[in-house]
């Protein structure tokens, strides 16, 4: 079952077990795949579905920061319930020691010493970690290792 029918399914399956939240949620999450399929007119790998639903998280984060300094609570626990489920649907986030050793692998591969080698560490680093890492976290690591 590829993703984009995993997600589908858990659609239906909240649909018919009246979560309102959970199938708004994922309706979002089809939408954003939708747009891109039609707009590239094409039918999406998971790789790529990953790679949507990353930039959903990322926004809800970002969204995430904005609420907490408005003050408005409803809305954060709304963001953090939303994160939350399209987690389920990413895979496993790496932890920031597991980021830093492949970091320095990379680091060597490549030959780089400098804050000037920066680019090619971090595209490196994006295209192995991609869907498992977030990039902000990913570029503060490889600035502390080529500092």
């Amino acid at each position: 079952m590829s993703l984009k029918e995993k997600i589908q399914q858990d659609w239906k399956d909240a649909m018919k077990s009246r979560d309102k939240f959970r199938s708004n949620t994922l309706s979002m999450a089809k939408a954003a795949i939708l747009q891109v399929e039609k707009t590239d007119n094409r039918v999406l790998d998971d790789e790529e579905i990953i790679g949507i639903l990353s930039k959903e998280v990322k926004s809800r984060r970002d969204a995430l920061v904005d609420f907490e300094k408005g003050n408005r609570q409803d809305l954060v626990e709304e963001a953090k319930s939303e994160i939350e489920i399209l987690l389920e649907y990413l895979p496993k986030q790496l932890t920031e020691d597991e980021i830093a050793e492949i970091v320095r692998q990379i680091i060597c591969e490549t030959g780089a010493s400098s804050a000037k080698d920066m680019g090619k560490v971090m595209t490196a680093a994006m295209a192995k970690l991609k869907g498992r890492a977030d990039g902000k976290l990913v570029s503060s690591i490889v600035k502390q290792n080529l500092n």
